[in-house]
């Protein structure tokens, strides 16, 4: 609980980086973990070591959240005393009453607010570490031998004040997925084994059990409706605005919420592993990996602190020792800059930015799997996408019906009606999406399928089987080609509908075409939108898709692709990225729902899983999961990485602009200890609130 920010992170680095038994470690400051690797039989005396420090380790249960509560309250009585302490020891200097009242007031003061600072600056000494404890410790001291009574116990208060807001704007960003954590009730009403409901705690509730949720209820597990019918609210985990109905066979996940209606659901995952849980675990973890900008800034950090310590060294020392100056004035002028020396505004100020920009994309439905991607996504320029279920829904429709027969065949019963029965009872025993589409069209205008038999799936070509003693087969252009069915005038008109973006399959017989099929995957309004605003952001796109090079044409000229690529397998697909990453330094990006999509997923600069609610695998591999169907949240989440970028820039700045500006001051001999406070703290509250401007976004 003791480990708020780099200040503690460098001490314990520090000491426990000396142990032989620790390999590594790994500091989530947001969270306040800590992860060390050690060797077997040795954490007890981690655990020693970070008790010497003055923290109080806590062992987190396995697979638990990691999610740290709040900053326990402290009695706000000593700072209050300490603040008047410090005002009246100002007022008896001012007033001209003697000296050793001054001094008392400002001892008591420093005594009431200060020694918990002391003794982390001593520890930090001790341990040969300049944090800012330590160096404001030395500060204070040095006022106090200086005699600078008054200014001594203000620096110390307003250091106080300082960090106790300080640590309430971080609990702000700590929290910032609380939300989420909260979602979810704690009891739910399950079917118990004589059919009566009771009420249980969610972590007790097992696979398969049967939840009742009412009228109003956020659905405490994921799972899968067993009767009733409802709306369901998913924007706590989509950010979609509309409800989605919901009727039996529909899945329905945790910390939605029941609209209307009341429904029962068999349940598909225990409280640890549904798709809530994996969100926040993913979000947490992301919390933990540091971005680029953060690296550097630590970085920085580490070489600041000790070339400002001897710079102050040098400024206390050598114009006495050379020039003659006065030892108090040069004294004062060090211990000034010793305070301005720390650099936790900067250092703090990357952790925070990304959190709550991270914690505002989860609040869109965007789960981002890292602040690099965060800060990745400003740069990208090119963007290639799968075709089904992506910029399509996925669900082809059958568009056109041709007759083909004469009407001979149409006397003998070969006609309209005939032709689809015939065609719907070969599709009704194939699951490929094509043949689907022909089976519900037919199944919505109520023809019924025949009976057939010796039914045979011919791989990437169709379907065959007997209906009535007679072989019919239905299959697409390369069937009709070995079966020596095809003629110019056939030809023409499969180009023509291929080049309208549709998947042509045909009826056959022994003989000849008896009817010909159009199916069409429709695209989404939501799509054209996307590709408009990315555009619009400077993203190119890039279509890859296993469909014919003719329907892939069509459907990137309906949505405005710049790139179209047919017939892509997976190993295409990623030739593919590679080839756009070759074509310079520019960020490249890959949208797909699919595990063939998965290798090009994996290659790409930034890989984007669409509909990841309810898939674990796209939550566990994915750069960024889209927790629906919307392809509009990429532009989101481009505009919100150049957000959060322009933050972090004006962070670094604020943290190194304000120090500097403080520092001039000092060595002109117009800065006092005091204003160092606030250029330290003040620059650390800026930046800190600067940063949770990211979650209005």
């Amino acid at each position: 609980m003791q480990m708020d920010c780099p200040t503690e992170e460098a001490l314990i680095r520090k000491r426990l980086g000396r142990l032989p038994e620790v390999s590594s470690m790994h500091f989530n400051l947001m969270q306040r973990v800590l992860t060390v690797v050690h060797t077997p039989d040795s954490l007890e005396i981690v655990l020693a070591t970070l008790r010497s420090l003055d923290f109080s380790p806590e062992i987190s249960d396995a697979g638990a959240s990691l999610s740290a509560p709040a900053t326990p309250a402290k009695p706000w009585w000593p700072l209050a005393l300490a603040g008047v302490a410090a005002v009246a020891s100002e007022a008896a200097s001012w007033f001209g009453a003697p000296a050793w009242l001054a001094a008392a007031l400002a001892l008591g003061a420093i005594a009431a607010c200060g020694l918990t600072t002391y003794r982390k600056g001593w520890l930090a000494l001790r341990n040969g570490n300049l944090n800012i404890n330590a160096l404001m410790s030395i500060a204070v001291t040095g006022a106090l031998i200086l005699q600078q009574w008054p200014e001594a116990a203000m620096v110390m208060v307003l250091f106080t004040i300082a960090e106790l807001i300080e640590a309430k704007s971080l609990d702000r960003a700590r929290n910032a997925i609380k939300g989420l954590m909260q979602l979810t009730p704690e009891q739910a009403s399950v079917q118990q084994s004589d059919g009566s409901w009771r009420s249980l705690d969610l972590k007790t509730i097992t696979l398969g059990s049967v939840v009742r949720v009412k009228p109003g209820e956020r659905i405490g597990l994921d799972g899968e409706i067993v009767a009733g019918r409802s709306s369901v609210n998913q924007a706590p985990i989509t950010g979609e605005s509309l409800p989605v109905d919901k009727t039996s066979g529909d899945a329905v996940f945790a910390g939605t919420i029941n609209e209307s209606g009341s429904f029962d659901y068999r349940v598909t995952a225990v409280a640890s592993n549904t798709t809530l849980a994996r969100i926040i675990h993913a979000v947490e973890e992301a919390q933990g990996s540091k971005a680029p900008t953060q690296r550097f800034v630590d970085q920085f950090a580490r070489v600041y602190t000790p070339v400002v310590f001897a710079i102050a060294l040098a400024v206390a020392v050598l114009p006495p020792l050379l020039l003659g100056g006065a030892w108090h004035e040069w004294v004062y002028k060090a211990l000034v800059m010793l305070v301005i020396a720390c650099p936790c505004a900067l250092v703090i100020s990357t952790p925070v930015t990304i959190v709550s920009g991270l914690a505002a994309a989860a609040r869109h439905g965007i789960l981002i799997k890292g602040g690099a991607y965060l800060e990745q996504g400003r740069k990208l320029r090119w963007l290639a996408l799968d075709k089904t279920g992506t910029l399509t829904h996925g669900k082809p429709v059958q568009t056109t019906f041709e007759l083909r027969t004469t009407e001979a065949d149409a006397g003998a019963g070969l006609d309209s009606i005939r032709c689809r029965t015939l065609a719907a009872s070969l599709a009704g025993r194939s699951d490929h999406p094509v043949s689907r589409a022909i089976a519900l069209a037919a199944q919505a205008d109520g023809l019924l399928q025949l009976a057939v038999e010796d039914f045979t799936a011919l791989a990437g070509r169709g379907v065959s089987g007997v209906i009535d003693g007679v072989l019919y087969s239905l299959g697409n252009h390369r069937l009709v080609e070995e079966l020596g069915r095809c003629s110019t005038e056939l030809e023409a008109r499969l180009d023509t509908l291929e080049r309208e973006g549709k998947t042509v399959v045909m009826l056959i017989d022994a003989e000849r075409v008896l009817a010909l099929f159009a199916v069409a995957d429709t695209v989404k309004d939501s799509s054209r939108e996307a590709i408009t605003e990315l555009h619009r952001l400077g993203v190119q796109t890039a279509m890859l898709t296993g469909d014919n090079p003719h329907t892939a044409e069509a459907i990137a000229q309906q949505v405005g692709i710049d790139e179209a690529r047919g017939n892509q397998l997976p190993e295409d697909k990623l030739n593919a990225i590679v080839s756009l990453s070759a074509e310079g330094t520019a960020v490249v990006g890959m949208v797909g729902d699919g595990i063939n999509d998965a290798p090009a997923l994996a290659r790409a600069d930034i890989g984007f899983a669409m509909g990841a609610m309810g898939t674990d695998t796209a939550i566990e591999t994915a750069d960024v999961a889209l927790m629906d169907d919307d392809l509009r949240k990429i532009p989101l989440f481009i505009r919100l990485s150049k957000a959060t970028h322009s933050v972090l820039v004006q962070n670094i700045a604020l943290a190194l602009g304000i120090k500097a500006v403080f520092l001039t001051l000092t060595l002109m001999g117009m800065g006092t200890m005091w204003m160092a406070v606030f250029a330290d703290a003040g620059a650390s509250l800026l930046v800190v609130g600067n940063g949770l401007r990211l979650l209005r976004k």
